[in-house]
């Protein structure tokens, strides 16, 4: 196992660069492509970083030549050999050739486009543009590097007993939080946390921990690379940038209010089983359950990524009994801001009403909380998010507003048409 707090400390960004691998990245973007390009080929789209904590002043603490390096970096990235045998050959969610042959022969020979890049007012303007299906894999590796570059501008400073102690405490917060974890019957946890991880480094020794310490309860990881290196199930299925861009390509209202339940309905005819997991709360779960086609409740489960979960796993309950389907045979996956007093509550709440599971992400990967001077190294929340679709401006209205994303005349619009419920503040952690 490799001594962190020494690599660290000898860190030479050829030796350990921030990105390594094209399948460095989240299980669901690649899965999320294959779609895209069967789907809605020539779609283009914007992506653009968004610092919900505004109090970090990402220029402040990054320097721009090291972050140019690193994105220039990434577009130098292909396929190994071994990473495309691994997706072509490997079984994902019990399926060979989850990867069609047209999909891997674009993705070998893929460079990712060029970004454009600026500081406004402690901030770094990021954009990503062009073809959809290139662009979207900029998402999670340019936070990775933002997030993993901050952290590298804090411990530059510490000397190496210092990074030693640092390392030693973070291992032993883990673990503890582990010890909590693996005493829960029926757990299913699986690691999330790439996007906003610490460093590459750290997630690795993260999901080797979680696998020795929680053996079968740990179900696998949504990094590619990982999954491969460390031969665990590559984890994940669909996110909010599919409803948001499907929506934004509506010629009109009506078909802006069934652009959710399209894509699910595409979504379908390429996957079965586990991969048909909802994701409800792009412009509000309830509304989103009361409107959909009953077909919708046939599907496998529901992934809760905002709001209230304790609220919103009884609103998936009480929705599946009224389509008469048994909740007892449904899965819902709790994946927003989750960390191990929060699973086991979740856990012995739900335990024997659904089948529960959880996907952990930045308190796993990234609680180095209090452990650095003045909470530098303190994770904070920061997204990529799709801003347009062919010119037209995108939309998320969440079941927490302080996710929500696109111009304040949009998300009007998109609230009246959703029907959806009046915002309510709340927490927003990660």
């Amino acid at each position: 196992m490799i001594d962190i707090a020494t690599r660290v400390y000898n860190h030479n960004w050829k030796i350990d660069p921030i990105v390594r691998s094209l399948i460095d990245t989240d299980f669901y973007k690649l899965l999320m492509c294959q779609f895209v390009r069967r789907n809605k080929p020539g779609t283009r789209v914007e992506f653009q970083l968004i610092n919900r904590s505004t109090h970090i002043r990402m220029a402040d603490e990054i320097d721009e030549s090291e972050l140019r390096e690193q994105l220039d970096h990434i577009r130098t990235l292909k396929l190994s050999r071994a990473e495309s045998t691994w997706l072509r050959g490997n079984t994902f969610y019990g399926q060979r050739h989850m990867f069609r042959s047209d999909f891997m022969a674009w993705l070998e020979d893929l460079s990712l486009p060029p970004y454009k890049l600026k500081k406004s007012d402690g901030q770094y303007e990021l954009l990503f543009e062009g073809e959809w299906p290139e662009v979207m894999l900029w998402e999670v590796p340019a936070l990775a590097v933002l997030t993993e570059l901050r952290s590298r501008s804090v411990l530059k400073k510490m000397d190496k007993f210092e990074l030693q102690v640092l390392y030693a405490r973070a291992m032993t917060r883990l673990w503890e939080k582990i010890e909590k974890l693996r005493v829960l019957d029926k757990l299913r946890v699986a690691d999330f946390g790439t996007r906003r991880r610490h460093s590459f480094l750290w997630q690795d020794w993260c999901v080797q921990a979680m696998m020795e310490g929680l053996e079968n309860k740990f179900v696998g990881t949504s990094n590619c690379l990982i999954a491969m290196r460390r031969e665990t199930e590559a984890i994940g299925t669909n996110a909010h940038e599919l409803p948001m861009i499907y929506s934004a390509l509506a010629d009109d209202d009506e078909e802006l209010s069934q652009a959710p339940y399209k894509v699910l309905e595409d979504w379908r005819k390429e996957h079965e089983g586990n991969l048909r997991i909802i994701l409800p709360d792009t412009y509000g779960t309830e509304r989103f359950l009361e409107n959909a086609p009953d077909w919708i409740a046939g599907w496998t489960g529901i992934r809760i990524d905002s709001g209230n979960p304790e609220e919103l796993g009884e609103i998936a309950i009480e929705w599946w009994k009224s389509k008469n389907e048994d909740p007892a045979s449904k899965r819902i996956i709790f994946s927003d801001g989750l960390d191990a007093d929060k699973i086991a509550f979740l856990q012995k709440r739900f335990d024997g009403r659904v089948r529960v599971s959880f996907g952990w992400g930045t308190l796993m990967t990234n609680d180095f909380r209090g452990l650095a001077p003045n909470g530098s190294l303190d994770p904070f929340s920061l997204v990529c998010k799709a801003v347009s679709a062919n010119g037209c401006d995108t939309v998320k209205l969440s079941d927490n507003p302080l996710k929500a994303v696109g111009p304040i005349a949009e998300i009007e619009r998109y609230r009246r048409i959703f029907g959806a419920s009046e915002p309510v503040p709340m927490e927003l952690l990660v």
